[in-house]
């Protein structure tokens, strides 16, 4: 599959995705655990931010598992591929209640100056 054209993109696409979503990630836990060393809290703002970046590494990362399952092709369903394992396992992570969908909602509320429902955070 190496050597196919699409394979090539898929596996530079799933990289750039991966990574940008780990470093804003990142940012957001560093930029937090500064403000909170100094003023000694992490404030709704913050939490909003590390809300909004593990909710959107959590959805990426489903997205490349998805493609990647999907360029693997049938073998892929075979509970002896590495695939089929990987494939469960993202999709249960998306279940938790830190992969939800509507904690998009929730940071959008809050970005719109809303009153988000703050307790998961």
């Amino acid at each position: 599959m190496a050597d196919v054209a699409a394979i090539q993109s898929l596996i530079a696409r799933s990289e750039a995705k991966l990574r940008s979503a780990r470093l804003f990630l990142f940012d957001a836990f560093d930029e937090s655990w500064r403000s909170g060393a100094l003023a000694g809290e992490v404030d709704l703002a913050q939490r909003m931010t590390i809300r909004l970046a593990a909710s959107h590494a959590i959805l990426e990362a489903k997205s490349v598992v998805d493609e990647c399952y999907d360029a693997a092709g049938a073998t892929a369903v075979f509970m002896s591929q590495p695939f089929e394992r990987r494939f469960r396992d993202i999709h249960s992570v998306t279940q938790h209640l830190h992969g939800r969908a509507s904690h998009f909602e929730l940071v959008g509320q809050f970005m719109l100056g809303l009153s988000p429902n703050t307790s998961f955070l």
